[in-house]
């Protein structure tokens, strides 16, 4: 007969070996359609379908002092290669259905074809549909990925106007904490018109329990920048890192080369999802400039298509480069003890590590991949987005700044290169007659929920040389560094090259 004393020092190997039994007999499923009613292939229907996996878990992340700091967290399950390179995990469906090409512990056994190392993490061929691609995974290499692989900021994401989103977001359970049975869902922020199915919000759609999948389904129909969370017990899931970028590239991306850009915000007017027209739609997104200015679809300093953050009309949100930046702050106090057994603090809950894309300066500016250790002795790529901010000379760089701290108002600022201010929560700082209410400034202040979108312009190549360097930080002093002396907070480097 076992002791307790016994009995205690083989509880944490029985829960690790109920989690591996429950994880072999999963609800696990992905779903990504090669076509839908809207988009048959046809290409004169603009858009496309794309889609990614996300897990919902648990991680580590360390500060700029060192600390390792538990989180909720969740972490990517396809555009592995991808989101290791800082890029959007979110692939397109002939990409995502192909079986990711990963390392061990995947079984070397399984032959398949066309791998691909953006692929969704256990998509397997189907029995029971003669080897075809159906969603069918087989759960162990998404539990060998997903647990303990939680990311600060969540797996970004990123589509275009017009595109069908499919998100299939898997609760593989907390391996620190396996006394809570935590519930995860996935809520776009800001997002207009999304379906309260769809919307994530416990009271009116659904949350997915450990063990089970589910898939979300958007439509993309307004340009700008947003975020996205878990919309459980927001104050603690969004304190400890359940919180990640999002945003959708305009339609006027798409006009061809040479092309007008008023002509091309024109011809939105014929679809009312898509129209423009204030003076018709009471739901105006974007109104039209109050005259064509003939600005056309040319060339950006990369001898590529430029690219734009709004269905302008007239060029003004034009840029050559595009850097997510999510702020966050982390309570030690609140995560170590969301780590334990112990009750949390919600309202003595104070930051005092303050993050751009997880990271404080001047990991903010180390490229690559962060890794830190996790109590199963590897090394998982926690922090995968830095922040540093490269601008080719005489270009533009658009930011897109979203604030997803719980209990702070966070500031700014950009000496030497103002800031114009383009857009406030996803929408077009333009008036109803179409004039541009666009503002520069050295610093920008955002409460929790808050996004922007600013154009740091450097094409006067005299005051900004290439090889020169300037600063974007916080002017709040106490955020500056993570309750330690000498580790700087909300800080990275502008680099003209």
């Amino acid at each position: 007969m076992l002791s307790l004393f016994h009995f205690a020092r083989l509880l944490p190997a029985l829960l690790l070996s109920l989690f591996a039994l429950n994880a072999s007999a999963q609800s696990f499923r992905v779903q990504c359609p090669t076509t839908t009613p809207l988009h048959t292939g046809s290409p004169s229907v603009p858009g496309a379908i794309k889609c990614q996996q996300i897990s919902g878990g648990d991680g580590y992340a360390t500060m700029a002092d060192g600390t390792q700091t538990y989180m909720f967290s969740f972490g990517p399950l396809s555009g592995l290669s991808d989101i290791a390179n800082g890029l959007p995990g979110t692939q397109s469906a002939n990409v995502f259905n192909t079986a990711y090409d990963g390392p061990a512990p995947f079984d070397p056994t399984l032959s398949f074809t066309g791998l691909s190392p953006n692929g969704a993490v256990g998509l397997v061929p189907d029995p029971m549909a003669g080897g075809a691609i159906t969603g069918h995974v087989d759960p162990r290499p998404i539990m060998d990925v997903g647990v303990m692989n939680g990311n600060i900021p969540a797996p970004m994401m990123a589509i275009d106007e017009d595109d069908e989103f499919f998100l299939t977001l898997t609760n593989v359970g907390m391996i620190m904490r396996p006394d809570l049975f935590e519930q995860h869902t996935v809520h776009f922020h800001g997002y207009p018109n999304a379906s309260a199915f769809y919307d994530g919000v416990p009271d009116a759609s659904v949350a997915i329990n450990i063990g089970g999948s589910f898939t979300y389904y958007y439509l993309a129909p307004d340009a700008g920048t947003y975020f996205w969370h878990c919309h459980i017990t927001p104050p603690e899931h969004l304190q400890m890192g359940m919180v990640g970028q999002l945003y959708v590239r305009p339609r006027q991306n798409n006009v061809a080369a040479g092309g007008s850009l008023y002509a091309g915000l024109q011809a939105q007017q014929s679809d009312l999802r898509k129209a423009s027209n204030c003076a018709a739609d009471i739901l105006c997104s974007t109104p039209m400039p109050p005259a064509d200015n003939g600005a056309t679809h040319a060339n950006n300093k990369n001898n590529a298509p430029t690219y734009y953050a709004y269905n302008d009309g007239d060029g003004s949100t034009a840029y050559d480069v595009e850097y997510p930046i999510q702020i966050h702050g982390f309570d030690p106090n609140f995560h170590f003890v969301g780590m334990t057994f112990n009750p949390e603090g919600f309202t003595d809950m104070k930051d005092k590590y303050f993050l751009l894309n997880g990271r404080s300066y001047p990991d903010t500016v180390t490229p690559g991949s962060l890794t830190t250790q996790a109590t199963d002795g590897q090394m998982h790529f926690s922090q995968p987005l830095p922040t540093i901010i490269n601008i080719p000379a005489g270009g533009k760089a658009l930011l897109r700044i979203s604030d997803l701290d719980v209990s702070e108002y966070q500031t700014l600022a950009s000496l030497g290169i103002p800031m114009t201010v383009i857009a406030l929560n996803a929408r077009l700082l333009r008036d109803q007659a179409g004039n541009n209410m666009y503002y520069k400034s050295n610093s920008i202040t955002l409460a929790g929920g808050e996004s922007l979108d600013v154009i740091l312009d450097a094409s006067d190549t005299t005051l900004y040389p290439s090889g020169s360097t300037f600063y974007l930080y916080t002017p709040n002093l106490d955020h500056l560094s993570n309750d330690a002396e000498n580790f700087g907070g909300l800080m990275t480097e502008i680099h003209i090259q």
